[in-house]
C-alpha cells in the first residue's frame, strides 16, 4: 500500500524538481562569467573615475600652489624688511613654486 501512495507522489514532485534543478545547472554554468565579469571591473580604472583622480590631483596642487604664494608674499615682505632669513625662506618658496607651477593647468580666459 506505501509503494502504491509513494509512487503518484514522487511522479508529481518530478516536474516541480526539474525546475530548481534546472535552475541550479544554470547559476553554476553561469558562474564563472559573473566571476570574470566581478574581477574585471575591480581590476579596471573607468573613464570617469580617471577623470576625478586627476581633478583631485590637480586641485591639491593649485591649493598648494595658492598656499605657497601666499607665504611667499609674506616672506618678500620680510625681506624688504632688512630680514636676511625672510630672504632665504622666500628663495627656497618660489623655487618650489617654479616646480609646481608646470604641473597646474591654465584656466583660460
Amino acid at each position: 500500500m506505501r509503494l502504491k501512495l509513494a509512487v503518484p507522489i514522487l511522479l508529481l514532485s518530478v516536474p516541480a524538481l526539474s525546475g530548481c534543478i534546472a535552475k541550479t545547472a544554470l547559476d553554476v554554468a553561469t558562474a564563472p562569467v559573473r566571476v570574470a565579469s566581478k574581477a574585471v571591473d575591480v581590476a579596471t580604472t573607468s573613464q570617469s573615475e580617471a577623470d576625478e583622480k586627476r581633478g583631485r590631483e590637480i586641485r591639491k596642487r593649485e591649493e598648494r600652489l595658492g598656499k605657497l604664494e601666499r607665504q611667499y608674499g609674506k616672506e618678500m615682505a620680510g625681506c624688504e624688511d632688512g630680514d636676511a632669513k625672510a630672504c632665504a625662506e622666500a628663495r627656497a618658496t618660489y623655487a618650489e613654486i617654479q616646480e609646481i607651477l608646470p604641473t597646474v593647468p591654465v584656466e583660460p580666459d
